[in-house]
């Protein structure tokens, strides 16, 4: 809809009221949100009652049997009443804003693609030389192995060091 220029009749702590005539007189409001692109903590900080703004008729919802009209000032000039946002492009990216966001942390993250390859340059598993990201004499950097790996690695530890254990005592016999 078109802007149009309305006289304010009352206002209270987030909202400004203006009359609105379609098929019957109705009570239009804006809230602090849609007043100003700036923050407005109090509309008196913006209008008096009787002072005529330009406002756009943004939303119409039925609650209780009434009409309530939603209206905004601030994607109106208020010198000219041109329009600022004829394709509700702002008004859309408001209700976006409003949008509560996912806290998606606690969920766990897990790699589905590991490069099965030892790095020439620096021995860690996972990528190849020439993609290599340490530095000479740096800090080595590696995946972290899945449990069944180091569940293996543990019991190839263990087999190592029973083995080193056997064979100087086999020499001694000789």
């Amino acid at each position: 809809t078109l802007p149009e220029v309305k006289t304010v009749i009352q206002y209270r702590l987030f909202f400004i009221f203006f009359p609105f005539f379609a098929s019957k007189p109705q009570t239009g409001l804006v809230h602090r949100t849609h007043m100003s692109s700036c923050r407005v903590d109090k509309p008196s900080e913006i209008v008096d009652v009787g002072d005529k703004v330009w406002v756009k008729l943004i939303g119409k919802e039925m609650k209780d049997d009434k009409l309530k009209l939603s209206l905004s000032m601030k994607v109106v000039n208020q010198g000219t009443g041109k329009d600022l946002d004829p394709n509700n492009v702002s008004l859309d990216q408001d209700e976006r804003k409003k949008r509560t966001f996912r806290d998606y942390t606690s969920q766990k993250i897990t790699l589905e693609a590991v490069l099965n390859t030892v790095c020439k340059k620096c021995g860690c598993k996972g990528h190849f030389a020439k993609e290599c990201f340490m530095q000479p004499g740096g800090t080595k950097y590696s995946l972290i192995p899945e449990e069944e790996e180091e569940v293996a690695a543990a019991a190839r530890e263990r087999e190592k060091k029973s083995s080193l254990a056997e064979e100087p005592s086999k020499k001694r016999k000789k």
